[in-house]
């Protein structure tokens, strides 16, 4: 057997591996940073001074935790094959948080009479507090995983998951790529032909990483040349920003701000430790056996770390584990990538590439990873199941169409409440529409877990998850009733919204009471039948 003293830091596979950890992390906050800035008008130095080094401090010492746990394991096993669990930001909620919760949250602020700073401030503790609770929830949860996993149908877990990938993770940022089609089309074409049909790159560089290139040359290339039109914007002058992660007790001051979005948070962290879960399993069999409360328990207070220092986006162990043992990585690449993240959120490097790189350069990753995460869905879901992923995908297309209509460019926000609130003819579009996308990622978890249960002819029990919908939309859980997606108490809201309120949870009310009637009915004909 090898000794652990013949396992070197860094192997050629860890510098492959770093590179590809590296750009995933790096696309994701571009993407954070790109939509706060670029889509709500959020203050550039309270992105990159204040969210983005508590945020990379949780990269870090994820990194560093899961490097250390990689040698341990190397050293009782005697192998110097082990690698390392990767971790990083997890694109689906880091996206999430943007655009459903800090976005709507800064322009909220600022319609209540909050000026910009004070609005930005406002927001950035109701995301430490976010990340906070989403912390907590996964520490205690990683003690009773497998319980969740048990009751929780995997098609209700992945589907709701691969929602969010499809539609936020996947489709907006396509937008994004075809904003400026000649350089983001030619990366992502790239990022397809190495990743999706595994075409081996020349000198067998990461596929990850020239795509990287290619599109970035195309864009400063191109640009200055005119070919781009209004797509190109010439670089920003380098800047030092140095800020360290102190922690803070500032989230406090978030908590109260942040219970109207715990219908999005708390699935949030949930759906981290199915993954992780999920994720450590897939490095048992790839050959490196973690101990699973391991993995969860670095993962949830990683995410408490980066809370309590200001971070707003949550860590998470990657499922990349196997592919980054095929390229030869052992330990070295999850140092490198923590170092490299964590410091570049302190001295300010990472913003500045954040600012250099636009996001038809950087989205792709994003892409190809939406792609992956709905295609797992769908793989590791039995066949018979099928229904049950893609019935999931409904509520998060709504709230996709409601972040679009909502958006004051499209409709002006009073228009917005007006058209919102007409359903003198029955509910309006509209409010269908916005009803169905709040609290997307728990009704998602609902219809796909009643659907399954209908697949495998246990109608009580569908009639019963049902009803725990109902109950759900009575306090806006799921199916809130405004437009914030806000939780209430239904005896607190207006004739007009108690109206609609009472018709969603009658809704759910009266399936179950049809299939319970229908699964009564089958029941007496097969004892007849006997």
């Amino acid at each position: 057997m090898s000794s652990i003293r013949s396992q070197r830091w860094l192997s050629p596979g860890d510098v492959n591996g770093f590179l590809g950890l590296v750009v995933d992390n790096l696309s994701i906050m571009a993407f954070l940073a790109t939509a706060l800035i670029g889509i709500f008008g959020f203050p550039a130095d309270i992105v990159f001074l204040r969210m983005f080094p508590g945020t990379t401090f949780g990269v870090l010492l994820g990194n560093l935790a899961y490097t250390a746990m990689a040698r341990r394991l190397a050293k009782q096993t005697g192998r110097d094959d082990v690698t390392a669990m990767p971790l990083g930001l997890d694109a689906p909620t880091s996206i999430g948080m943007a655009l459903l919760v800090l976005g709507p949250a800064f322009l909220q602020f600022k319609q209540g009479g909050l000026d910009e700073h004070a609005a930005a401030i406002a927001t950035w503790q109701l995301g430490m507090a976010s990340l906070v609770i989403m912390g907590v929830l996964k520490f205690v949860l990683s003690f009773f995983g497998g319980m969740v996993q048990r009751h929780v149908p995997r098609a209700g877990l992945l589907g709701s998951i691969a929602g969010i990938a499809l539609v936020l993770m996947g489709f907006l940022p396509l937008v994004e790529i075809l904003k400026v089609p000649m350089v983001g089309l030619a990366g992502l074409g790239v990022v397809l032909y190495a990743l999706v049909a595994r075409a081996r790159m020349p000198w067998g560089l990461p596929g990850v990483l020239v795509a990287f290139v290619v599109a970035a040359l195309l864009y400063y290339v191109l640009g200055p040349l005119g070919w781009l039109g209004t797509g190109y914007h010439p670089p920003v002058a380098w800047q030092w920003r140095f800020a360290l992660p102190l922690p803070t007790l500032q989230w406090v001051n978030g908590l109260a701000a942040a219970t109207p979005y715990l219908p999005l948070i708390l699935p949030f962290g949930l759906l981290m430790v199915v993954g992780g879960i999920n994720v450590t399993e897939s490095a048992r069999v790839a050959g490196d056996d973690y101990r699973t409360r391991d993995i969860l328990l670095v993962e949830a207070l990683a995410t408490l770390v980066a809370g309590f220092c200001g971070g707003v986006a949550q860590t998470t162990p990657y499922i990349g584990q196997p592919s980054y043992k095929a390229m030869g990585a052992r330990s070295g690449y999850t140092l490198l990538t923590g170092l490299v993240i964590g410091l570049g959120g302190v001295f300010g490097y990472l913003s500045n590439l954040v600012e250099l790189l636009p996001l038809s350069v950087l989205a792709p990753i994003l892409v190809f990873v939406a792609i992956g995460i709905t295609v797992q869905a769908f793989e590791a879901t039995p066949v018979r199941y099928a229904a049950a992923v893609v019935f999931s995908f409904f509520p998060a297309i709504a709230r996709m169409v409601t972040i679009k209509l909502s958006d004051p460019t499209y409709v002006p926000s009073d228009r917005y409440g007006a058209l919102f609130a007409e359903h003198s003819h029955g509910i309006s579009e509209l409010a269908v529409i916005t009803v169905l996308g709040n609290g997307f990622i728990i009704t998602s978890m609902i219809w796909a877990s009643f659907l399954v249960s209908l697949i495998d002819g246990r109608t009580l029990r569908a009639a019963g998850i049902l009803l725990i919908g109902g109950a759900l939309s009575l306090f806006g859980i799921i199916h809130s009733v405004q437009i914030s997606g806000g939780v209430y108490l239904p005896w607190s809201l207006d004739d007009l919204s108690r109206q609609l309120v009472w018709q969603f949870a009658g809704a759910y009310a009266v399936l179950a009471i049809v299939l319970s009637l229908l699964s009564l009915a089958a029941s007496r004909e097969r004892h007849a039948s006997a």
